[in-house]
C-alpha cells in the first residue's frame, strides 16, 4: 500500500504544478524511487508516458481557460510553459484536434483528460500464481541497448534488438555460453548506478565476454517469479502491469529497482510463443 500512496502523492505534485515547472526528480523523490524508474513505472501503470500525461493535462486546462477566461492564446501558451506559439498550437491540436484560437468559440468539440486517481477497487480477477526466490549474484553476458523513458519507443527498440540478434548470429552464440540453459535465454532490464536502464539479451555464464557483447553482475536479491504461457510479448507485458497494479500494492513488498528478468524457453530462433517467466526484484516494505 505504501507504493500506491507514494505514487498518488507524486501525481498530486504534478497536478499542483501544471502551470509551472514540473521536476521529474522531485516527483520521483515523492514517490520514493529514482526518476528513471518513476517514469517507467508510471507508463506501465497508467498506459501512457509521464510526458504525455502532463501534456494532456496541460492542454485540458488550457482549453478550459480559453473558453472561460478572457485570455489571449499566447498568454495561455506561456502560462503552460510554451514560449513558441507554433509548439503550443501543435500540442493543443494533438489533444483536441482543433486550433486553440478556434477553441475560444462556443460549440466546438474538445477533449478533457481528468487527473489520474489511484483507488482500491474490488475486482473479480484471474489468479496470479507466483513464488518468492532468493537468488545468489548472477553474472550475465550478452548484447544490450539503453532504454528511454518513453515506453512506446522501448516497445520498438526491444523487438528490434531481438531481431538483430537473431540475424547476426549472436542469438545462438549467447545460448552456447551456458550449456545448462541452452534452451533458455534472458531479456533483462538492469538499473545501473547512473540512473540509466539497459536491456540485455543474455545468459548466466562464467565464460569470457565475446567481442561485441557486455557483462553485468546482478546482485543477490529476492525475486517474485511469475510463470507465463502463451505469446511471449503479450504475456510479459500483462505480467508487468498486473505486478505493479494488482500484486505489489498488497504484497508487503516494494520493488528493489535492481532489475526485471524475462526468461524465455527457446527451442528455435523463430519461436514467439511458449513458456516464460518474469522475475521482479523485491524487498520487504519498512513498517
Amino acid at each position: 500500500m505504501e507504493w500506491l500512496e507514494n505514487f498518488s502523492k507524486a501525481i498530486d505534485y504534478v497536478e499542483q504544478n501544471l502551470d509551472g515547472d514540473i521536476s521529474y526528480e522531485e516527483a520521483a523523490k515523492i514517490a520514493c524511487c529514482s526518476p528513471n524508474y518513476f517514469q517507467r513505472m508510471f507508463a506501465y501503470v497508467t498506459g501512457i508516458t509521464l510526458i504525455e500525461y502532463i501534456r494532456r493535462r496541460r492542454m485540458t486546462q488550457a482549453a478550459f481557460e480559453l473558453q472561460t477566461k478572457d485570455m489571449k492564446v499566447l498568454d495561455v501558451a506561456i502560462k503552460y510553459g510554451y514560449t513558441s506559439p507554433t509548439a503550443f498550437n501543435r500540442a493543443f491540436q494533438s489533444v483536441h484536434g482543433i486550433n486553440p484560437a478556434v477553441a475560444k468559440s462556443q460549440g466546438c468539440q474538445l477533449c478533457a483528460y481528468p487527473p489520474i486517481k489511484f483507488s482500491i477497487q474490488i475486482q473479480g480477477g484471474n489468479d496470479m500464481p507466483y513464488r518468492i526466490e532468493e537468488k545468489a549474484p548472477m553474472r550475465i553476458v550478452g548484447v544490450r541497448i539503453p532504454l528511454t523513458n518513453e515506453i512506446d519507443k522501448n516497445y520498438q527498440l526491444i523487438p528490434s534488438l531481438w531481431e538483430q540478434t537473431k540475424q547476426n548470429g549472436m542469438f545462438n552464440e549467447i545460448l552456447n555460453l551456458n550449456k545448462q540453459l541452452e534452451k533458455s535465454i534472458f531479456g533483462i532490464s538492469i538499473y545501473d548506478s547512473k540512473d540509466e536502464i539497459y536491456y540485455y539479451i543474455a545468459t548466466v555464464t562464467n565464460k569470457p565476454v565475446p567481442e561485441g557483447m557486455y557483462e553485468c553482475e546482478i546482485p543477490k536479491s529476492a525475486w517474485a517469479v511469475f510463470e507465463c504461457k502463451g505469446p511471449f510479448k503479450e504475456s510479459i507485458q500483462i505480467i508487468y502491469k498486473r505486478f505493479f497494479t494488482e500484486w505489489l500494492p498488497f504484497s508487503g513488498y516494494k520493488h528493489a529497482e535492481i532489475g526485471d528478468v524475462e526468461l524465455y524457453s527457446v527451442y528455435d530462433e523463430e519461436k514467439v510463443s511458449g513458456y516464460s517467466e518474469m522475475w521482479m526484484s523485491i524487498k520487504k516494505e519498512r513498517k
